[in-house]
């Protein structure tokens, strides 16, 4: 069986369920379960610490992994990311005291507390910055009042923390991350060798695509056929099919989800009509 480690709980946890159910694979009924069995995908499924599963992966003990990339680079695992999911994403930054610093060199000498040494260590150390780095479990906002560090460096959404902290980013982002596959560094790639793997991923692919495309029906005159065409170019190209009524056609394409009510706009100002849009559940490309 394929052996996937799964994040057990936070921000990753329900997003990466949601998106394995999407793909067609069981998950579990109660948080408490560690490790299920899908015997019809032949896959077997242990629930971790998310700090944890880059460790697990690397060893070898199991196959695949989903984690965030912010906590691969932290691991220092020897593991790589295959494929990005989309979700639980995140931007990682260096704050202060409103004043105290503006760039990463100002973080010469300094004290760096973060819950992500090995991130902050690696980036100083490739900017050629000698600067110390406190690790804390959490809430490290509260780590330059009470005099632990100068600067802290942490996950950055909506700032308001920071601010109620009294705080403000500086610099440019430390890294960009979010939830990603992960497996052993030079692991097989071979579809051949490892068919469950590539499965797998082409399954999650197909999850991502059905969540950003919108199937895209309309019926159109036959001399405006390629300007809407021009608007719903469609993945390869659209389906085109002729009606009973002699003049016109029935179009079928993928559109962006995001771009779909603008598509639908243009195509009426073009004279097409019956514009219809319909959600993807799962796909293959």
């Amino acid at each position: 069986m394929l052996r996937i480690a799964v994040p057990n709980k936070g921000s990753l946890s329900g997003p990466a369920a949601d998106m394995l159910h999407e793909a067609g694979y069981q998950q579990r009924r109660e948080s408490k379960e560690l490790r299920i069995v899908d015997p019809v995908n032949e896959v077997e499924f242990f629930y971790l610490r998310p700090r944890d599963i880059a460790i697990y992966v690397s060893s070898g003990r199991l196959d695949i992994g989903i984690t965030g990339r912010d906590l691969l680079i932290d691991s220092g695992a020897d593991a790589e990311a295959i494929l990005p999911l989309g979700f639980a994403r995140s931007t990682f930054r260096f704050a202060a005291k409103p004043g105290q610093a503006s760039s990463i060199e100002d973080l010469k000498g300094k004290t760096v507390a973060t819950s992500y040494e090995g991130i902050v260590a690696r980036h100083l150390a490739d900017n050629g910055i000698d600067a110390s780095v406190v690790h804390l479990d959490g809430a490290v906002e509260t780590a330059i009042e009470l005099g632990v560090a100068e600067v802290i460096a942490d996950v950055v959404e909506t700032g308001t923390s920071l601010r109620n902290a009294g705080l403000e980013v500086f610099g440019e982002p430390i890294m960009q991350s979010e939830a990603i596959v992960i497996r052993r560094t030079g692991a097989s790639t071979d579809e051949a060798a490892e068919p469950k793997v590539q499965q797998f991923l082409r399954r999650l692919q197909g999850v991502l695509v059905a969540r950003t495309y919108v199937m895209m029906d309309y019926d159109c005159r036959v001399e405006q056929l390629e300007n809407a065409v021009a608007l719903t170019p469609g993945l390869e190209s659209p389906t085109v099919s002729p009606l009973h009524n002699e003049g016109w056609v029935a179009v079928r394409a993928m559109v962006p989800a995001k771009e779909a009510q603008r598509i639908m706009d243009d195509l009426y100002e073009i004279g097409a009509r019956a514009i219809l849009t319909t959600a993807i559940h799962a796909c293959r490309l």
